[in-house]
């Protein structure tokens, strides 16, 4: 299953509700000012701050 970018329109970071950016390498979704990373499980993203990862920009 697929992510819909048209979500990326309409969320928004849990924490900061900063713009989110998607990662599809990683199926995840990347909030670059608090430096997180979500995780998409089966197109859907898990937008809850205790199942988000430290992200660094490569």
């Amino acid at each position: 299953m697929s992510f819909d970018k048209k979500l990326l329109e309409i969320v928004a970071c849990p924490v900061c509700k900063g713009k989110l950016f998607y990662d599809k390498a990683n199926q995840q979704l990347i909030c670059k000012g608090e430096r997180l990373a979500y995780p998409i499980n089966e197109g859907i993203p898990v937008l809850l701050e205790n199942k988000a990862v430290s992200w660094q920009e490569a």
